[in-house]
């Protein structure tokens, strides 16, 4: 049995799309309302959680909360900086499978940044580190059928102050593939930047969306060339993972026809290729190539320790993805 759980263990740290904090252990349920505001002081006349609450019912800095969809209590954190005014902006960080909220905040500089465009950013916490994006990925999110578009466009609903029309989302590997599906099912996000991750859900008639995409051309796990990852199962064992995808380009190309976009214009710097798209209604679908770059969030904080055991990819230092993705969301509001 203690062979069985230890196998089962490396396995989903094998399905790991991110980096992980190994001091960070899975999250606590919050103490937080249900409601999912964090415990702040209200403002006058609008007590945290009512439509239109103001941002300052938010507390400055890092707080935790908590929803619940579907009978199951879900955890998230917020952060919200000093400098965010009523209407702020609000940026949804998915973490990889493994990783967690806290993870992310930890890894990819989303704090930093909120600190000098003065929006909001939440990190919600998958089910056992996982996010359910199709059938066949990932893990038990995947295998028990998580509501997790139901749980962020909660999220989302739950968060007070924002401006509606500058709700975006970003993520690496399985949640950037949650992204994806966000942006496939629903239409409450202006644009998304997923980072080394693909689209494996099904998407028949999605919604136009502005669309960043950064990828490295030599990622093993979520090949730019599309098929199946080193990582994929085929969907089968009791954490399925069939990360079987389109090419990276031909997604891209998906999602331009879908905003109706022209030809791209194309530029390179180094290892680093963009192609962006100007689209109707203020809309762009971008993608950016990193040349020679694995599994990874560029600019991001290495991992020495998990790269060495579980083969993760080091940060490639050709471009921080995080400023980047960024410039791009603000540059996006919904049309």
């Amino acid at each position: 049995m203690k062979r069985q759980t230890a196998l089962a263990a490396v396995l989903l740290l094998l399905l790991a799309g991110c980096t992980r904090d190994r001091r960070d252990p899975s999250p606590a349920p919050s103490s937080a309302p249900s409601n999912g505001v964090p415990s702040a002081p209200s403002a006058p006349g609008s007590p945290p959680g009512e439509t239109g609450a103001p941002t300052s019912a938010l507390p400055v800095g890092r707080s935790s909360a908590s929803l619940t969809v579907d009978g199951r209590q879900r955890t998230y954190l917020m952060y919200r900086p000093a400098s965010a005014k009523a209407g702020a902006p609000l940026v949804v960080v998915l973490h990889g499978a493994v990783g967690t909220g806290r993870q992310a905040a930890q890894a990819y500089g989303w704090d930093a940044e909120a600190d000098k465009g003065g929006f909001l950013v939440a990190y919600p916490d998958g089910v056992n580190r996982t996010w359910n994006v199709s059938p066949d990925c990932c893990g038990v999110a995947a295998r028990d059928d998580v509501d997790d578009v139901g749980f962020i466009t909660k999220l989302v609903a739950a968060v007070p102050g924002v401006d509606p029309k500058r709700v975006y989302a970003t993520g690496i590997s399985n949640g950037a593939m949650l992204a994806y599906r966000l942006a496939c099912e629903t239409t409450i996000f202006a644009a998304i930047g997923p980072v080394a991750g693909t689209m494996l859900n099904e998407c028949d008639d999605p919604a136009p969306i502005s669309i960043i995409h950064i990828h490295g051309d030599k990622d093993p796990t979520v090949p730019y060339g599309g098929g199946p990852g080193r990582r994929s199962n085929a969907g089968t064992g009791r954490l399925p993972a069939k990360i079987d995808g389109p090419s990276v380009p031909s997604l891209i190309d998906t999602w331009r026809r879908t905003d109706g976009c022209p030809a791209p214009a194309t530029t390179k710097s180094g290892p680093v290729t963009t192609s962006v798209a100007t689209c109707p209604q203020g809309r762009a679908v971008e993608l950016i190539t990193v040349a020679g770059a694995g599994h990874q969030w560029p600019g991001s904080k290495p991992a020495p320790a998990a790269e060495r055991l579980f083969r993760l990819d080091p940060p490639s230092t050709a471009l921080n993805a995080t400023p980047t993705i960024w410039t791009f969301l603000h540059a996006h509001p919904k049309a």
